[in-house]
């Protein structure tokens, strides 16, 4: 599959093995891929430890456990979004729309 004109964008979650944290990243994997399925051309579950949670976009963290808590799956969508896609409606989850 090819992304034509748009760049290619790429997604990793890193979480925390030691805490076993990875159903909670696999299930915000899911919600991401099923959402941005055309504009991700990739998506990375990365173990590590120390209670790490991050959400990066493109080498970019949208979203520190350490500092913001665990996020809501809309928070992270929105975040992603902005990134990969501005302007796009995300509908129900979406305040703004």
């Amino acid at each position: 599959m090819t992304t034509g004109s748009r760049p290619p964008h790429r997604v990793e979650i890193e979480y925390c093995t030691q805490c076993r944290w990875l159903p909670r990243a696999a299930w915000l994997a899911q919600e991401l891929l099923t959402t941005f399925e055309t504009e991700l051309t990739e998506l990375a579950l990365k173990p590590g430890t120390g209670g790490v949670f991050v959400v990066r976009v493109d080498g970019e963290p949208v979203w520190d456990r350490k500092e913001q808590g665990f996020p809501e799956p809309a928070a992270v969508k929105r975040l992603v979004r902005d990134r990969v896609a501005p302007g796009r409606s995300l509908g129900h989850s979406d305040p703004g729309s």
